[in-house]
């Protein structure tokens, strides 16, 4: 249903801009190709055309992406955790690991550090 309304919004956009291209700023546009009075639809009969058609087309627009907001399709299932957080989850603590042993002096030796010379 969601890619559905997907798709019928992508029309939707794609026939709204070709309309809006078609009409001219002034109220010329395609309407100012149809000048003579023989014709079928008049000059007023096609600018009303155009308006009535941009009106439609953005009201459409917009109820349907209303609803495709409610037809986003959502998992009841536990979300998949991105791949940050599963490495965040699994560093290990560090009161965890474990401890080796340090090296006790010999007999011998002394436990002193030895003194550095200043420079």
């Amino acid at each position: 249903m969601y890619l559905l309304i997907s798709i019928l919004i992508i029309i939707a956009c794609i026939l709204l801009i070709l309309i809006v291209l078609v009409q001219n700023s002034k109220g010329g546009g395609l309407a100012s190709n149809f000048s003579s009075s023989n014709q079928v639809m008049g000059v007023r009969k096609t600018a009303d055309f155009l308006e009535k058609a941009t009106w439609t087309l953005a009201i459409s627009l917009l109820v349907l992406s209303l609803l495709a907001s409610f037809a986003i399709p959502r998992n009841q299932e536990v979300e998949k955790k991105s791949a940050i957080e599963q490495q965040i989850q699994s560093v290990p603590d560090p009161s965890a690991m474990p401890t080796f042993p340090v090296p006790q002096p010999e007999k011998g030796e002394s436990q002193e550090k030895p003194v550095l010379p200043e420079e």
